[in-house]
């Protein structure tokens, strides 16, 4: 009896204590600030212009609630939290249920949260599982229940959430898959709205019609057993045949949302900016988007892919002297893949991680007029290690040839060459110098572009040649205001002189010879296929590998990247590498379109000299072309410079 009586009183201790600390806690609550939900959840981006290409909500088609659809008032709550209209925040049944389906299976895949909790973490910019981060949630799903009511609440979550292919609520929502309002959506319509926040972009009713429609199902099935429709109203429904109109307004940049989700990633990387918009009530982001260079990436893109089934392409334009990345492509349709190729996709850079091997080699004493043999060779690096690079196609000179005419060429055996001549750990330590963050690897292969890169990161050192050697960062962001218009943040350009301006000279003069009739030699000029596609002088450089083309390219006033290639990494033999370069080649002259010839003053102690590109001689001038030297490294009639 005595052992029951302390059981009794430690549970009575232990419920007295809750009910304590619940009532605390809505006390609390109660004298908190009520916070604005119509404008908490705000983010609003601009172009370098100050014109709004993203926001996540705007009050121009936020709908009240009796301007919503019934059929979508009841699918959504059937759908995501059958019990939202008698909980308070927490529905602590299917906590329990969720809890153990995943200790039973093992999965932890069970999903619990309310209406409530889901519109609270929408308050959020990041989405890290740190336990200070579901207190504070917690928290503030119980500050919402305390200051609205559920139809304020509900009203809100379906004014925010994200419906796909950069719609976010309902109403904009309607107006993209239906051309309708949503307070006109039928049945089936608002069944499959409904499903779509589910995930976004796999349930795109536009693009994955057979998801979008497993997923309706589910819907309809979650409103028949709520008691919400009839089993005949959701056959009948989802038996409807449905026509999706699938536009935006005019000006809508498809691409433009790729460069939203840069701005994001960036955005959380700030410690100046607070995790949660609660904090803030919104933010105003200043971003560095040239709209007009966007649209003309796009529409390039779109013209030079547009049979080419599901080849994939990263493409970015950075200014050299800022940093700032200006228009960002990370794939050929947003709506249908959300996957960044240029933040988030890491590829071998091929050839085009030679500039930076020739840089470091121009640095070390070899000239433009250096030459190596270059025949078919295989290295013997020790330890019974046999390494056979191949040039492509097979194609050699079988002779002596010079760093001009391997760089117009893009010769592997002598780019390999080069690299043990100078030792391995040469060009992994220029790379890092000239602004390249992963760490790479100090390998033979490297100087082939073994190295696996994303795009952005590997611009960096791109950006450096391109701006005569000053290193900075990239960056997609300028400002961030609270919706008051005071400033959080403001970028912080940071530069730092990282490279010898004469050796950058020297190079950067090189890359334009894979453009030049002069260097038809074994083969032909990388890039002289697209030279009619541009008018103004750019250091150029291609690269290709089994799975990946490229294209980098730039002049002091601009740094153009672009990649093609398959998400699953198959071959790109049967896909012509003029795609990669035409969309190259246009991006450059349209972004130049307009301005005067842009090119590197010569720096003190470079000086010019009559060379014959082919073999170096300055006495058989048959084929001739002016290449730089640092004064004193040039080749005379004493002695002509020989690398071997």
């Amino acid at each position: 009896m005595k052992k029951i009586y302390i059981i009794y009183r430690v549970f009575a201790f232990v419920f007295i204590s809750i009910v304590l600390a619940m009532l605390g806690l809505y006390l609390y609550a109660l004298i908190t600030p009520k916070m604005n939900i119509k404008n908490t959840n705000r983010i609003v981006m601009l172009d370098k212009e100050g014109k709004t290409f993203y926001q996540n909500t705007t009050t121009n088609s936020w709908v009240n609630l009796e301007d919503i659809s019934e059929h979508a008032i009841n699918g959504i709550v059937a759908t995501e939290d059958k019990n939202f209209w008698n909980h308070r925040g927490f529905d602590y049944l299917r906590i329990i249920k969720a809890l153990y389906m995943d200790l039973k299976s093992g999965n932890f895949e069970q999903g619990a949260s309310t209406i409530s909790q889901q519109y609270i973490k929408n308050l959020f910019l990041t989405f890290d599982k740190t336990w200070e981060r579901k207190i504070e949630e917690a928290y503030l799903t119980f500050e919402l229940e305390v200051h609205y009511s559920k139809e304020d609440i509900l009203e809100g979550y379906l004014n925010t959430i994200n419906y796909g292919a950069g719609n976010y609520g309902i109403e904009e929502a309607s107006m993209y898959y239906f051309n309708k309002h949503a307070k006109d959506l039928t049945l089936p319509e608002a069944s499959i709205i409904v499903g779509i926040p589910k995930n976004p972009t796999y349930y795109n009713p536009v693009y994955y019609y057979d998801n979008a429609k497993e997923r309706q199902f589910v819907v309809l099935d979650a409103m028949v057993s709520n008691g919400y429709i009839s089993q005949e109203e959701a056959d009948e429904a989802y038996n409807t045949d449905l026509e999706f109109y699938g536009k935006k307004q005019n000006n809508y940049i498809v691409s433009a949302e790729y460069y939203k989700d840069a701005v994001m990633e960036e955005l959380n990387n700030i410690r100046e900016i607070p995790k949660s918009l609660i904090e803030t009530g919104g933010l105003i982001i200043y971003t560095n988007l040239d709209s007009k260079a966007q649209e003309g990436l796009e529409n390039i893109v779109s013209e030079e892919m547009e049979n080419t089934d599901d080849l994939q392409v990263g493409a970015m334009i950075r200014e050299p002297k800022t940093g700032n990345v200006v228009a960002l492509i990370g794939g050929r349709n947003y709506n249908e893949s959300q996957f960044n190729r240029v933040t988030q996709a890491k590829r071998q850079v091929g050839s085009t991680f030679k500039p930076i091997l020739y840089y470091a080699a121009l640095e070390n004493g070899v000239t433009a007029s250096s030459t190596f043999t270059s025949e078919a060779t295989s290295f013997s690096l020790g330890n019974n290690e046999i390494y056979t690079p191949a040039n492509f196609g097979n194609r050699y000179p079988n002779k002596a040839i010079t760093m001009a005419e391997a760089i117009a060429l893009s010769d592997n055996i002598y780019a390999v060459k080069t690299h043990l001549f100078l030792g391995t750990t040469v060009l992994r330590d220029t790379a890092s110098r000239m602004g390249i963050k992963a760490a790479i690897e100090n390998t033979t292969s490297l100087a082939l572009g073994t190295q696996e890169l994303s795009m952005l990161d590997f611009s960096n050192a791109l950006n450096t040649l391109a701006n005569y050697g000053i290193m900075n960062d990239a960056h997609f962001i300028n400002k961030v205001t609270d919706l008051e218009g005071n400033v959080i943040y403001e970028a912080n350009y940071e530069e730092a002189v990282v490279l010898d301006q004469r050796y950058v000279y020297i190079l950067n003069d090189l890359l334009t010879k894979t453009y030049n009739y002069d260097y038809i030699d074994y083969t032909s000029p990388t890039l002289l296929s697209v030279k009619g596609l541009f008018n103004k002088k750019y250091a150029a450089k291609s690269g290709t590998t089994n799975t990946d083309y490229w294209v980098i390219g730039y002049n002091p006033e601009s740094l153009v990247l672009v990649w093609n290639g398959f998400d699953d990494n198959r071959s790109v033999d049967n896909v012509s590498n003029k795609i990669t370069k035409r969309i190259w080649a246009r991006t450059i002259e349209m972004y130049n379109e307009g301005k005067e010839e842009s090119w590197y003053d010569i720096p003190s102690g470079v000086t010019a000299s009559f060379v014959n590109p082919i073999s170096g001689s300055i006495t058989d001038l048959s084929t001739k072309d002016i290449l730089f030297y640092v004064r004193g490294s040039e080749p005379t009639f004493i002695t002509e410079t020989r690398v071997e």
